[in-house]
């Protein structure tokens, strides 16, 4: 599964990066909006974990263009805006789930697992 991490926190966009990898997935990663949604129009992406306060070009509008655009892959908001208001316009958006910053892992996988259909097995037994 080909995924998009889009997140201008150069510390979050790398531990979100790393723990997908870990989970086997495959990551690319962008840390300004135009970058993101280039890069969101131009390759075929299974999911997409989108910030909202990005630089160059705001997450909203990024998924708002690629919405436009007829891009429908499944699209995870993770942003610091965390009043309803926001909430709901992300989700108008075309959005599919939202999680508020800052966040545990754990709160991140089950938002994440709903867009894959799938929950990577975080904790294995021995």
């Amino acid at each position: 599964m080909r995924l998009l991490v889009v997140e201008d926190d150069a510390d979050l966009n790398r531990q979100l990066v790393t723990a997908l990898e870990e989970a086997d997935y495959v990551v690319d990663s962008a840390q300004d909006g135009e970058e993101g949604h280039f890069l969101g129009d131009t390759e075929p992406y299974d999911a997409v974990v989108l910030d909202l306060g990005l630089p160059k070009l705001d997450g909203l509008s990024v998924l708002e263009n690629w919405r436009r655009d007829g891009r429908t892959m499944p699209v995870l908001i993770l942003t610091a805006r965390d009043r309803w208001s926001d909430k709901v316009a992300g989700i108008d958006a075309g959005a599919d789930d939202y999680v508020a910053k800052p966040f545990h892992m754990e709160e991140f996988w089950p938002g994440f697992a709903l867009l894959c259909d799938e929950l990577p097995d975080m904790h294995p037994t021995s």
